[in-house]
């Protein structure tokens, strides 16, 4: 490495900041697969896997007063803006010590506080909410920059043309992460839309977009972080199509048989955990009981979290009705 290569490479901090965040959503999402299969969660479960060095690079450029909004599969997006483990997982089991209090359940994580608008089982539904977050900050004055994570399923809905073209109209510092996993269930890519490189959408209505490899959180960040910049300088909206690849079915109970092995097998070759592990090692120095370290100290945390959700107290049906009857 020359030495313009050397002052321009991330951190140790930064490489294990990465690393320990896609590693803490690779734990949640196959440990929570066991709680799901234990009879502890109820309703539906989609796990992040192979996703995560989306939620990873994107959060890691962004900063605090900013917002996130998420979609069905957002337990890695929730991590990686730093909820805390024990109330998502305390969400998970429907105890009262959740982020909703258990009502929200898995689709339903929101911090408004921290400036997590929320996980949400209505497809394409957080591209609106997200819009008008970024437009109540450019009202305040504020340089807040709002990311909606969204999917390629979702971009066929109304709402992501309409909502990103007010976006544009308006200038708003607003970035449309598509999380392109190329299957609406099961419907793949290629048969839901004629052009399969959906961040092209953007560039029709006037929107700067760009692709990235999804399973890299290092090139999401760089991308993201000059996205980022721009739209503080004014120069929003931006797109980003991440391209990705799930690890299994759209839901935990889907065995994903429509999905071709080979294609499975390429994009578990570029796993986006592997990716940053072998970056903290490659341009820190992190060595092999460093990386053991890190992932004995996330497994630790897991127990720790499920430990205080099964302690938590539950909801009654009581309570759940007057919840209900009050909203």
């Amino acid at each position: 490495m020359d030495e313009a290569a050397k002052r321009n490479a991330p951190s140790r901090e930064f490489l294990e900041k990465i690393f320990r965040t896609a590693y803490r959503i690779r734990v949640f999402e196959t440990e929570g697969i066991k709680l799901y299969r234990q009879g502890l969660i109820r309703g539906y479960f989609h796990p992040y896997l192979g996703q995560e060095g989306i939620a990873t690079g994107v959060c890691a450029a962004l900063q605090e007063g900013d917002y996130i909004a998420s979609t069905h599969r957002g337990h890695g997006h929730c991590i990686a803006w730093g909820a805390d483990v024990k109330r998502m997982v305390a969400e998970l089991l429907q105890k009262e010590s959740g982020y909703c209090r258990g009502y929200g359940g898995s689709m339903h994580i929101a911090d408004i506080a921290r400036g997590n608008l929320g996980a949400n089982g209505i497809v394409g539904a957080g591209t609106p909410l997200g819009v008008g977050a970024a437009l109540a900050a450019q009202i305040r004055g504020s340089d807040a920059v709002t990311v909606t994570f969204t999917t390629d399923g979702a971009s066929n809905n109304g709402t992501f043309l309409e909502s990103l073209n007010l976006a544009a109209i308006w200038n708003l510092s607003f970035i449309l992460v598509i999380e392109n996993n190329q299957y609406a269930v099961s419907t793949p890519i290629e048969e839901a839309t004629r052009d399969p490189d959906l961040y092209k959408r953007g560039l029709s209505i006037g929107v700067e977009s760009h692709q990235v490899d999804g399973n890299d959180p290092l090139a999401v960040y760089h991308l993201t972080r000059e996205a980022v910049e721009k739209c503080r300088a004014g120069k929003g909206p931006i797109l980003i199509e991440a391209k990705t690849f799930r690890h299994m079915g759209h839901h935990v109970n889907d065995p994903g048989k429509y999905m071709p092995e080979e294609r499975l097998a390429y994009y578990k070759a570029r796993d986006p955990i592997d990716r940053a592990r072998t970056a903290l090692i490659e341009m820190s120095g992190a060595d092999k009981a460093d990386i053991a370290a890190i992932e004995a100290e996330i497994a630790a945390e897991f127990a720790e979290a499920v430990g205080f959700a099964k302690e938590s107290r539950e909801i009654t049906p009581a309570e759940f009705r007057e919840f209900v009857a009050a909203y």
